[in-house]
């Protein structure tokens, strides 16, 4: 029986007509081969919601059991793969997220850690990124908008043995070249879904994390 990758994306917000996360996302269930790949995928759409995005993740962790879980996001101002080492136990926002909310100072889990380090081999899956050709980078922060709180939201449920054996951890994508000022960095829908396929297949093959360094002064 294989083992089951659960991959997911956010819908559009900010006035974006898509998101990169999604568009990455169906891009590589598109081309997936559970055969091949060993592993079934199941991708799951996520609202931009402080609220429901968390919930709707704890429904699917419970639902599909999965051995991995890689949640994707769409990092604006940015021009490579990032596979973010930890998220932070705040929600801050700079913008209203889809339902109205914006929180300010609010913790994601109450009485939580205040901080959770990604399970996912966030150096051997950089180095799988780089050699399928796609820029990549280890970035330590995932911001304190909606992708933070599901990236904490998830390490979160998986420390505390919510779906036993899992690991999982989240990664953001550039936004697409439509989605930027001209001759702004950015990565195509197949380029980022390389990177992300990349980033699934690296953690489903590396139990112990390769010693890159990948690290910044700043």
């Amino acid at each position: 029986m294989s083992a089951t990758v659960l991959l997911t994306g956010f819908e559009p917000f900010d006035g974006q007509p898509v998101n990169a996360s999604w568009a990455a996302v169906r891009a590589v269930a598109g081309a997936w081969d559970e055969a091949a790949e060993g592993a079934a995928l199941v991708t799951a759409l996520l609202p931009v919601s402080f609220t429901r995005a968390p919930r709707r993740l704890a429904e699917l962790l419970a639902e599909v059991r999965p051995a991995l879980v890689v949640c994707g996001g769409e990092a604006g101002g940015r021009s490579a793969v990032g596979l973010e080492r930890v998220a932070v136990n705040v929600q801050d926002a700079r913008i209203p997220d889809e339902d109205g909310e914006q929180p300010v100072d609010v913790p994601v889990v109450a009485g939580g850690a205040v901080a959770h380090l990604s399970s996912l081999p966030v150096k051997a899956c950089l180095a799988a990124v780089l050699e399928a050709g796609v820029p990549g980078e280890v970035s330590n922060t995932a911001g304190t908008y909606v992708c933070n709180t599901v990236a904490y939201a998830l390490a979160d449920q998986l420390a505390a043995g919510r779906v036993p054996g899992a690991r999982g951890g989240f990664v953001h994508v550039p936004r697409l070249p439509e989605q930027v000022p001209a001759g702004s960095a950015s990565l195509d829908v197949d380029g980022a879904a390389a990177g992300l396929a990349a980033v699934v297949r690296a953690a489903l093959r590396t139990t112990r994390d390769a010693p890159l360094a990948a690290g910044t002064l700043a």
